[in-house]
């Protein structure tokens, strides 16, 4: 199967255009998997995913996290917050917020997924549907691909490596629900 990548000209108006069609609250039921023992954890979490324009306050804070000159030089981003909980014991595992902006084909955040520091992802299109995010840090990579299913539903997979051997797998699906 041949998987074409779509151009980075399109990069601007494709990662804006999904920013705005996530835009909204969702409902994620995760599921990690540890490698190579296969143990699973679950967890719900409550996503609430708002749309930032180009010169938005916060694009203008995370320029400045990442020491830009250009504290507008931004095309879109997205702050993200989230609450999560384990299925089984029921006891929250995770709350916070992230901001996620765009310059080219660069996707900047204030924290990562294991850190709080800032950090950078590469990211492409195979198409406009589905966004893939490269990260690294730590000696850690984290590949992921989100998925719209029309307006309703979203998919994502991550995979975790380190030293070349994967770590973690988590697979996420996420509902709408305002």
């Amino acid at each position: 199967m041949t998987v074409s990548v779509l151009s980075s000209t399109a990069d601007d108006q494709l990662i804006e255009a999904f920013f705005q069609q996530s835009e909204g609250q969702w409902r994620s039921e995760r599921r990690y998997y540890t490698l190579p023992d296969g143990e699973v954890k679950e967890m719900i979490s409550m996503i609430t995913i708002r749309f930032l324009p180009q010169g938005a306050p916060e694009l203008v804070e995370l320029a400045h996290l990442h020491g830009l000159e250009d504290e507008t030089a931004m095309t879109c981003g997205a702050a993200v917050t989230w609450d999560s909980e384990n299925t089984v014991s029921g006891r929250t595992e995770s709350k916070g917020s992230t901001l996620f902006g765009v310059i080219g084909s660069v996707l900047y955040r204030d924290r990562g997924f294991a850190t709080t520091k800032p950090i950078t992802a590469g990211f492409y299109f195979t198409n406009p549907d589905t966004l893939c995010l490269r990260t690294e840090y730590k000696g850690s990579v984290f590949e992921e691909e989100l998925k719209l299913i029309g307006s309703k539903y979203r998919t994502r997979q991550t995979i975790i490596s380190r030293a070349g051997e994967q770590q973690m797998i988590g697979q996420y699906i996420e509902k709408r629900i305002a």
